[in-house]
């Protein structure tokens, strides 16, 4: 069987955790941060975790990771 090749889009963008979790970062915290609150920056700081229903399709694009 041959290797499967790594999403390197989603590679940059999607680590996984000790858990099996999938940690990304969050959007809208890029440019026009003028507009937002400093509590909503400050929430976007915080890593998200990609949708259980997701991670499947996901971690298929992450083969070795």
């Amino acid at each position: 069987m041959p290797k499967i090749k790594t999403h390197k889009g989603i590679a940059k963008r999607i680590k996984k955790t000790g858990t099996g979790k999938l940690k990304r970062t969050k959007a809208f915290r890029n440019h026009i941060l003028t507009k937002k609150t400093a509590k909503r920056k400050r929430g976007l700081r915080q890593p998200g975790f990609v949708h259980e229903s997701m991670e499947k399709k996901y971690s298929r694009l992450l083969p070795y990771k």
